[in-house]
């Protein structure tokens, strides 16, 4: 194979950084010594509490199509290794060009994941598959190494599988990568876009990350639902130090909808973690809830966590903030009881003698209905549901629906019952 003079990039792998900090506590409903009347142009809100010094939170509201205004959650997140921020995604890939033309090599794409990034679009991964087999390789004038394949493969009841693979590696060895793409397909209406990679650099940064959305009918209602999921992990070569996510996401067309992650990390002698989860019945249940921890290893541990269910206006949230060290441990717990009257019930107390117990005249607010659900998934999922399955036969296979009648209004999922 003829050289290219394109070379093999070394990889970047961000995992140096500072020293983590613990965790500070995390928002809580205010006990009665809070004072509501210093709230700031800028929407902060200050409480002090006889054995917290004061913090200050920031509240946002946001309004609904409705214009109803709602809370959202507010957090205060721990000082953690690794970059973070919910409201980053992956920057946008120009996966076309690896692809095309022939005989020239693949783009390296060996850089680790992001972390709490979430799930990927489509047009993020770019995930674009050739219609012909190939199988080429070639060396750069560095001396690195490429390949590229690409295939398909048929199975019983019109399964179908499209895929693509694609890496390469330094002239001595120490850096790796390589990608995989893939689109399944049969007759049953299922189908699949996915794609995974992973990679190692010279100084021993390893990575390894998947993505996948499904489109499918359940066995039982035949009711359409999309899927997605991503899992990433990257761990340093240098230091004791890596991470690991998943995260999931599942809709159904009569507006089901359940979405959640589970986070890991570790740099040094400090571990954390985190959960969360949110749950729609499409009639107007929902179920949040989050969990967090973390410890070092003298033997310190500190977290929060909290949850709410509401229903037709009605509903409660309940929490607890802790901390464990030497033997001694701090709590502090609460809870809120909204009668969908106006009246909220809060009550909560502390291992160190704080208590409340009052009820306040108080709006409810919560989120009824996801704010990206069905109808959003399914525009954002264009490639997936263009798809070509092999040819069926006719009658033998129904098409799955992509739109569902609306079921009466009727009490929440029995499986999420108080």
């Amino acid at each position: 194979m003829a050289a290219s003079s394109s070379r093999f990039a070394a990889p970047s792998f961000q995992l140096r950084v500072g020293r983590a900090r613990p965790w500070p506590p995390l928002p809580l409903p205010l006990p009665p010594s809070c004072d509501r009347t210093q709230r700031g142009a800028a929407g902060r809100l200050r409480c002090c509490s006889p054995t917290e010094k004061a913090e200050e939170w920031r509240i946002e509201r946001k309004k609904n199509a409705g214009g109803v205004a709602r809370r959202t959650r507010a957090e205060a997140l721990p000082s953690l290794p690794f970059s973070s921020s919910r409201s980053k995604r992956l920057s946008k890939h120009d996966f076309s060009s690896r692809c095309s033309p022939k005989n020239s090599p693949p783009e390296s794409r060996d850089t680790p994941p992001q972390r709490d990034t979430g799930i990927a679009s489509e047009k993020e991964w770019g995930i674009n598959l050739l219609d012909e087999k190939v199988s080429e390789s070639g060396q750069n004038e560095d001396g690195s190494t490429w390949y590229r394949e690409s295939g398909e493969e048929l199975g019983e009841k019109g399964f179908r599988c499209r895929w693509a693979k694609m890496g390469g590696k330094s002239h001595d060895g120490k850096s790796v990568w390589k990608e995989t793409w893939w689109e399944k397909s049969d007759w049953s209406g299922y189908k699949e876009l996915g794609a995974e990679k992973s990679g190692e650099n010279d100084e021993g940064d390893s990575w390894w990350e998947t993505w996948k959305e499904v489109l499918y009918q359940d066995e039982w209602s035949s009711i359409a639902r999309i899927e997605r999921s991503a899992q990433k992990q990257a761990k340093s070569g240098t230091e004791n130090a890596g991470w690991y996510e998943k995260w999931w996401e599942k809709y159904d067309a009569k507006g089901w909808t359940e979405k959640g992650a589970h986070k890991y990390g570790r740099l040094n002698e400090q571990s954390w973690w985190e959960k969360w989860g949110e749950h729609f019945d499409g009639r107007g249940f929902v179920l949040k809830w989050t969990d967090k921890w973390a410890e070092t290893q003298m033997g310190t541990k500190w977290g929060d966590k909290w949850e709410e269910k509401f229903f037709a206006g009605l509903g409660a949230r309940q929490g607890e903030t802790w901390r464990a060290s030497a033997g001694e441990r701090w709590s502090r717990t609460w809870g809120e009881e909204h009668f969908g009257n106006g009246k909220v019930h809060k009550y909560g107390r502390s291992t160190t003698g704080e208590s409340w117990d009052i009820v306040v005249d108080e709006e409810t607010h919560y989120e009824a209905m996801p704010h990206y659900g069905w109808a959003d998934v399914v525009g954002d999922s264009t490639q997936l549901l263009s798809i070509q399955p092999q040819q069926k036969p006719p009658g033998e296979f129904p098409n799955i629906k992509l739109d569902a009648s609306a079921e009466e209004d009727g009490p929440p999922d029995e499986n999420l019952s108080w």
